[in-house]
């Protein structure tokens, strides 16, 4: 009896990680957790005022190499910010790959500007720098330092580059790129901490990159997220707009602009600074687990391990198989069949262009994102199933 794809997917991911039920991505606390969150409630600082959010802060700066950390309650608001801070205005448009998850380009909705969806390559998920550079050449125009669509007549602000999976993006090519067309790169390096490209940490190549911990990140704070930069006055800004705008004063409200209720609470904090002291070890075992994968992938016809770039890191947060692209029309049977062996996979998220809000936002030919999105699937990543 010959055995189908499905089969021998199925088969490949049991011998790695057991029997099921396995999920996709589960948290691990083996750290001082318990410690700290107790410590937390002790102290009764709970909110967005205690020592624990400074510390986190400044022990993401370390680990990154960033010289500023803010954080804040989940990805999507640093993105949000981090948009605002980079100037981008309501009527603007941003470019964003169509594969990536919807938290990226609602960010930019937030800010009344348009999401403008560019393809991705199948080396490293994200955007396609050539092609990219190919197409801002024939679709833009430079008007007084500002790259400016021809069809839509709006100003192409910024660029969110996202680092799929955990892999770096080209970000020499991309950032090459923003330069020559007076674009401003945030990165979107919510999948990535722990990951470098040519040594350098995923969210320190522009001028801002932003952090995710929601809970199936390779770190968590439960939710959260965080802003990236080097550059001190956007940092002091990034706090303040976060925190509701307030003026320091000793018992008076005082509020100079609009802010946003934003600040990382301090209780997700000293879950944080317990997850990040593990986040060594948690790197470790997921490159253990890729290995293990890589064996067992090895024999089987019509399928590749999704490896990480060259001269590149990566954190290996979601494991990735790719179906050849003459078996990609098996996708969904491979879904099927993963679940119902208890082992959680998943397919790449919907392409933004295809969903209800972003229909009729701008975009390039997005072929490669379109066959990608036929051919990706998640499989089980935790660091504990090592």
């Amino acid at each position: 009896m010959i055995n189908t794809l499905d089969q021998n997917i199925v088969a490949a991911i049991h011998s790695v990680v057991g029997a099921g039920p396995v999920g996709l991505h589960e948290p691990t606390f083996s750290g001082n957790e318990w410690l700290y969150v107790k410590e937390c409630l002790d102290s009764t600082f709970v909110s967005s005022v205690g020592k624990f959010v400074d510390r986190f802060e400044d022990d993401l700066a370390a680990y990154t190499g960033a010289k500023h950390a803010v954080a804040v309650v989940n990805g999507t608001a640093a993105l949000h910010i981090a948009l605002l801070l980079a100037g981008v205005k309501a009527n603007d448009e941003v470019l964003v790959p169509a594969l990536t998850f919807i938290a990226t380009a609602n960010a930019i909705s937030y800010c009344g500007a348009t999401p403008h969806f560019v393809d991705s390559e199948d080396t490293t998920l994200g955007i396609a720098t050539v092609k990219l550079r190919d197409y801002l050449q024939t679709h833009t125009q430079q008007h007084s330092g500002q790259c400016v669509n021809i069809v839509t007549g709006q100003v192409i602000r910024a660029m969110v580059p996202m680092h799929t999976y955990g892999h770096p993006v080209d970000i020499n090519g991309l950032l090459a790129v923003a330069h020559d067309f007076n674009i401003v790169m945030v990165e979107d390096a919510a999948e990535s901490l722990g990951s470098t490209y040519h040594g350098q940490h995923t969210g320190t190549f522009g001028l801002m990159g932003t952090l995710s911990f929601n809970g199936n990140k390779t770190i968590t704070t439960g939710g959260g997220g965080a802003i990236l930069t080097n550059d001190a006055t956007i940092a002091r800004r990034a706090k303040h707009i976060t925190t509701t705008a307030k003026l320091p004063h000793a018992w008076d409200f005082i509020h100079d602009e609009i802010g946003y209720n934003y600040r990382l609470p301090n209780l997700n904090a000293a879950l944080g600074c317990a997850q990040l002291e593990k986040l060594t070890a948690k790197l470790i075992a997921k490159r253990t687990l890729f290995k293990h994968y890589q064996a067992a992938f090895a024999s089987v016809e019509g399928v590749k391990l999704v490896a990480e770039p060259a001269q590149c890191f990566s954190n290996y947060w979601l494991q990735t198989i790719m179906l050849n692209a003459d078996q990609a029309h098996q996708r969904d049977a491979v879904l099927q069949a993963t679940n119902q062996a208890g082992l959680m996979t998943r397919p790449v998220w919907r392409l933004l262009h295809q969903l209800t809000p972003f229909t009729n936002s701008p975009r390039m030919d997005l072929s490669t994102a379109v066959q990608l999105a036929q051919q990706l699937i998640n499989i089980p990543s935790s660091p504990s199933l090592i």
